[in-house]
């Protein structure tokens, strides 16, 4: 049950934000900036490649990584193949994951490895395979982490991890293992860079500190001290509360936005969400409108005592939408559908600007609405 009173009590949400949640939400821009600075510092800006990867490869654990490479996946575009390694069994160390390289990866190929841990031996035997077939190796991790000291520059590229402005404080070594919000930025902006060097896609240090500005404008009008009426997070985390999630998506940005988005729910509410694009949504989730889940109340049930029963989840459309493909818009149709079957819409849009900072924005606003939510339902994850 959503306690909706703890929204608008800025104190109070503070003393039950036990992990900084909504501070290293806020801090999102700060986490670019520094990743920036870490990118140059470990000499990415200075690179010289002799030509584009045949295909970019990337692995990591965790939703910052998972989301870290549907990101890159989505921003890269038909300019390279980009695939995702994901687990396929267990390494040696009990119930420790194992990534492998495809049969075809050699020494025209990228590796790119993103994790906010870095002690996972299955990403340190991935990099020795690469090293050994002779793909370049790229990893994010935090500094003092054993991948990193495995790959110790001669296996690899090395980029420390940022943390962000309140870690470095709080922590007594100089990386620490804190996974909020803002992880996301700190494996996403060194891969950006990278891929911008060798020409994949367009990320240059300037527009990223567009995205920082756009992630410190959002935070403003998303903190916790702004009322839930004129904040676009707290309004979506009430309209949530006791409803399944269907996270429709429209626009390029949009797409990678809405997964994150169900992933971060899952991550750190335990509240499950289906994403789907549009116009494929319409089809993919049009029975579940249908069925028991759709918005409109039982007429039948009416006058039955409620107050010992749980409340059974909706379903509640949350339109994602940013510039959609060609002019064309599916949105008009994805009203009708969930309005006809009695279902609430919720929908969000991005300020105009580039691609990538309309991401950002709408990963910042769902990022916020998620903690909130978790909060004030009191399921944030120990």
């Amino acid at each position: 049950m959503l306690d909706e009173s703890l929204l608008d009590a800025p104190d109070a949400l503070t003393r039950a934000d036990h992990r900084g949640l909504l501070r290293d939400a806020a801090e999102a821009g700060a986490r670019v900036r520094t990743a920036l600075r870490r990118t140059a510092e470990a000499g990415v800006g200075e690179l010289a490649p002799e030509g584009r990867p045949r295909a970019v490869l990337i692995a990591g654990s965790g939703a910052a990584a998972t989301g870290a490479a549907d990101l890159v996946a989505a921003l890269a575009g038909g300019a390279a193949p980009v695939t995702r390694i994901l687990p396929t069994g267990v390494a040696p160390a009990a119930g420790a994951l194992r990534w492998a390289l495809p049969g075809w990866a050699g020494p025209v190929d990228l590796l790119l490895i993103a994790t906010t841990d870095g002690s996972e031996p299955g990403l340190a035997l991935l990099a020795e395979q690469a090293y050994r077939r002779g793909c370049t190796v790229v990893a994010v991790a935090p500094g003092h982490s054993p991948l990193s000291e495995s790959l110790g520059g001669t296996h690899g590229l090395v980029v420390p991890m940022a943390t962000a402005p309140n870690e470095w404080e709080n922590s007594v070594e100089e990386d620490t293992r804190v996974t909020g919000p803002g992880a996301l930025w700190a494996l996403l902006v060194p891969l950006l860079v990278l891929l911008d060097r060798v020409g994949l896609l367009t990320a240059p240090p300037e527009s990223l500190q567009l995205v920082a500005d756009r992630l410190d404008r959002t935070a403003e009008r998303c903190g916790p001290a702004v009322v839930t009426y004129s904040n676009p997070a707290k309004t979506l985390a009430a309209e949530l509360a006791d409803s399944l999630p269907l996270i429709w998506t429209e626009g390029t940005a949009a797409a990678p936005a809405g997964r994150r988005f169900a992933a971060v729910l899952a991550e750190l509410t335990g509240r499950p969400a289906l994403a789907a694009e549009l116009p494929e949504a319409l089809q993919a989730h049009g029975t579940l409108l249908a069925g028991d889940l759709a918005g409109g109340a039982d007429p039948d049930d009416f006058f039955r005592d409620r107050v010992e029963e749980s409340q059974a989840l909706r379903a509640r459309v949350v339109l994602l939408r940013d510039r959609p493909v060609g002019g064309l818009t599916a949105a008009p149709a994805a009203r009708e559908l969930a309005l006809g079957h009695e279902t609430p819409i919720s929908e969000l849009e991005p300020e105009e600007g580039t691609e990538i900072e309309a991401l950002a924005e709408l990963i910042a606003v769902t990022d916020f609405a998620t903690v909130y939510l978790a909060l004030a339902a009191g399921t944030t994850p120990a």
